[in-house]
């Protein structure tokens, strides 16, 4: 056997195979046709066959978010490579660890302007963590080994494998590649540190335990080194109430008594209120971005900052950092836990209680008939499973999924942070349900996002996702024209969408079932029995038209210029 020869477009799917990958996303073409022939090959991995390279990329995105592991997608040279860019800086805004495998030119035709070649390593240099251009056949297993390992590991990121055709079909011996691959990963210059300064780690005990208004923000670090139970005795033992980011969702259960809701540009008044007022912010696995600090200046303005990530290209990057922690959160909060005792802050929950109270999130009254969008969402809240997977695109839809869903799980809202994807949730949703097909997984999707890539229904339709499409249909780009009517006195440039295609129809021309909810009672009739159907189906929600995301931080302004606190209560 050791004389038996491998060809280099089987070595990709055999170190994939040895490495756990058991799903991948992609689209074929010219450059990988080896590459896909050799699939056949390999029962063990599930190729799902995307409409559009963007989706390949989105889907893995998904499939990671969802189950932790390495989302894996392929595409061919040229255009099928390039359009695997989006979804890429997608998932590197998210630190989202995936590997994306693309075919190039033959390497005596690089350089030359040939067909369809496009320097995809230097293209997504600036959005991945790390790239390759192999030359070798005998780099193949050691690089895409130390790309698997590099996509999961450290703060997690996209890794580009691009490949060179000509390569796919040279040979190894088995002996050979055996050795290549199972050398051991070195990687000079590559150590992240897991482990917390304890002389910091120290201080971070010491002022909290003398702190009087703390307060925790985490972020989704917390989920990605899995450090939910270390985040929740932290907070129960020394009463310190929690906001999250939209991403650090589901990291602390939202339903918890010490639970504030998202912060931010479109958070809970009495988490914004919070980072005014408190005296110490323990920032978990966040990166500080401008959504959230709004104007650094004035952000957390009374409060010590202790910061804890793993990337110290954080630290002191967006805010001043008062005692920073570099490490990974598992570790860093389980040596704080270990010397943290109880204490009473009865007088500043009393005061979050009131913030609270006078300010909480409710649906606001709509005419009747008309459905109001918030109302959709918290009934989507009462009916979904508990452990329902939400995705969303992006827009006024993504955060009211965020105010009116309570996520008490990890890895239970998917969306598009740092890039503001529109478009994701589709291709994103097919991937969730491949990751945890036992799961609930409902996309949250307005109706400018879902035309962006309603062809990966047919994922939905060939594999037979049970996906729940929610369409927040208002006939309009809701977040840019909110933007236009308060910024713009309502000079509504090009976000009017309603000529748009009929979405009933298009989901039955993918041989899907359909529902449109044009009313409030067709909405109570039918919406129960269709989110808690067995099946896929797309749900077509005519909202309110112009209806807001309230409250509203304007970008780069402080918590005092908040708007709509009124708005919170009776939408105006």
């Amino acid at each position: 056997m050791s004389g038996e020869m491998i060809k280099g477009a089987r070595i990709v799917l055999e170190t994939l195979h040895r490495l756990g990958v058991t799903d991948m996303f992609g689209y074929p073409g010219g450059a990988v046709i080896p590459i896909f022939d050799e699939i056949y090959s390999f029962p063990e991995i599930k190729h799902y066959f995307v409409r559009h390279e963007q989706g390949a990329a989105h889907a893995a995105d998904g499939y990671a978010r969802a189950t932790g592991k390495v989302g894996v997608c392929l595409a061919t040279s040229g255009p099928g490579a390039t359009n695997l860019v989006t979804g890429i800086y997608t998932a590197h805004m998210d630190s989202v660890p995936m590997l994306a495998i693309t075919g190039q030119v033959g390497t005596g035709l690089i350089g030359k302007d040939s067909f369809q070649e496009a320097d995809i390593s230097g293209i997504t240099m600036p959005i991945t963590k790390h790239n390759y251009l192999v030359q070798d056949i005998r780099d193949l297993p050691h690089v895409l080994k130390e790309a698997y390992y590099i996509a999961g590991s450290g703060r997690p990121g996209p890794v580009l494998v691009d490949i060179p055709k000509n390569l796919q079909c040279q040979s190894l011996t088995m002996s050979e590649f055996n050795k290549l691959f199972d050398a051991p990963i070195s990687l000079e210059g590559y150590d992240p540190t897991y482990k917390g300064h304890q002389g910091q780690i120290k201080k971070a005990v010491s002022m909290i335990k003398s702190a009087k208004k703390p307060l925790i923000i985490a972020g989704a670090g917390v989920l990605k080194s899995n450090a939910m139970a270390e985040l929740k005795t932290l907070a129960e033992t020394v009463h310190i109430p929690v906001t999250n980011t939209l991403l650090g969702l589901g990291s602390f259960p939202g339903g918890h008594e010490l639970s504030l809701g998202m912060l931010g540009m479109h958070g809970t008044v009495a988490a914004n209120f919070a980072t005014e007022e408190a005296d110490l912010v323990i920032a978990a696995g966040i990166r500080f971005d401008d959504r959230i600090t709004g104007d650094v200046e004035h952000f957390c303005p009374k409060a010590k900052i202790i910061h804890i990530d793993i990337d110290p290209a954080e630290i002191d990057k967006n805010v001043t950092i008062n005692i920073p922690i570099v490490g990974d959160l598992k570790q860093v909060l389980t040596d704080i836990n270990a010397f943290i005792e109880p204490a009473d802050h009865d007088k500043w929950l009393a005061q979050i209680a009131e913030w609270k109270s006078e300010y909480p999130t409710v649906v606001p009254e709509g005419d009747g008939t008309t459905m109001m969008p918030q109302y959709v969402l918290s009934k989507l809240n009462e009916y979904a499973d508990e452990d329902a997977i939400i995705v969303t695109d992006v827009g006024q839809h993504q955060m009211w999924a965020a105010q009116y869903l309570t996520y008490n799980h990890p890895n239970t809202i998917l969306s598009s942070g740092g890039a503001g994807t529109m478009g994701y949730g589709v291709p994103a949703a097919m991937g969730a349900q491949v990751g945890q097909a036992k799961r609930q997984v409902i996309l949250v999707v307005g109706d400018g996002g879902f035309q962006m890539t309603m062809e990966e229904l047919m994922m939905m339709k060939q594999y037979n996702l049970p996906v729940k499409i929610l369409i927040v249909n208002n006939a309009f780009l809701g977040m840019v024209r909110q933007w236009q009517e308060i910024f713009n006195d309502r000079r509504y440039s090009f976000v009017d969408l309603e000529v748009s295609p009929n979405f009933i129809k298009i989901a039955e021309a993918y041989d899907l079932p359909a529902v449109r909810l044009d009313t409030q009672a067709e909405f109570d009739a039918q919406f129960k029995d269709l989110i808690q159907s067995d099946t896929g189906v797309v749900i077509d929600c005519r909202v309110s038209r112009e209806t807001n995301v309230f409250p509203m931080i304007p970008a780069g302004e402080p918590v005092k210029n908040m708007m709509g606190l009124k708005g919170v209560l009776e939408n105006e």
